[in-house]
């Protein structure tokens, strides 16, 4: 049976005790959820263990949920901040070893996580824009998760990223520039071109169209 209880309603019911509505709400989300980890961290695997901390971690704090933004808004922040808290340690790692996680004990149930060879395959276009985003520098393609593909505000980005608002921008500027050109051949879906890009043969190209 299809559970009717808004996501709202599903979180409050988990908040109350019920064992399965957390599940419930996550098994509607999971797979924007995976994609919005592995866009951001650009490493099934880094996003695989990302996704699950960030899942724990909505499980243990379902009740600090005040219901001033969506759930699924608030879920996908939580997901973006767990990827950007492991590349960050990812970085300090390679200079200074660390510690394992805090997570000793784990309570909450056990969640099932898309597999990227079953969903992000399955669309061509969906792919190609992961591989476009994976080609970005670490800080274009995190300032454009954020502001495009999560809907953060600049200043909210700045404040989270820790760097002026401007460079923010220029960030999303850079990024966005790279995306257009790698994903021109995206603008004529009803093209021969809709699949297989262009190769890169430099301004001298002869393939152009009025």
């Amino acid at each position: 049976m299809v559970d009717e209880r808004t996501d709202a309603e599903l979180l409050a019911a988990h908040v109350s005790g019920d064992p399965q509505a957390f599940n419930t709400l996550i098994g509607r989300h999971r797979d924007r959820l995976w994609s919005v980890a592995l866009r951001t961290t650009s490493d099934p695997e880094e996003a695989s263990d990302a996704l699950q901390d960030a899942l724990i971690s909505a499980f243990r704090r379902a009740e600090q949920f005040r219901g001033d933004a969506a759930v699924t808004t608030w879920l996908h922040r939580i997901v973006v901040n767990a990827c950007l808290d492991r590349l960050r340690r990812k970085a300090v790692r390679a200079t200074t070893p660390l510690p394992d996680g805090d997570y000793d004990t784990i309570t909450a149930p056990q969640i099932r996580l898309a597999d990227p060879r079953d969903h992000l395959g399955e669309r061509e276009v969906q792919l190609a824009v992961t591989e476009a985003l994976a080609e970005l520098p670490e800080d274009q393609r995190i300032a454009v998760v954020l502001v495009d593909i999560e809907g953060w505000s600049i200043d909210e980005a700045a404040a989270y990223l820790a760097c002026p608002a401007g460079t923010v921008k220029s960030r999303c500027f850079r990024g966005r520039a790279k995306l257009a050109e790698r994903l021109e051949f995206l603008r004529n879906p009803d093209g021969p071109e809709s699949v297989t890009p262009r190769p890169s043969n430099g301004p001298e190209g002869g393939d152009r169209r009025p």
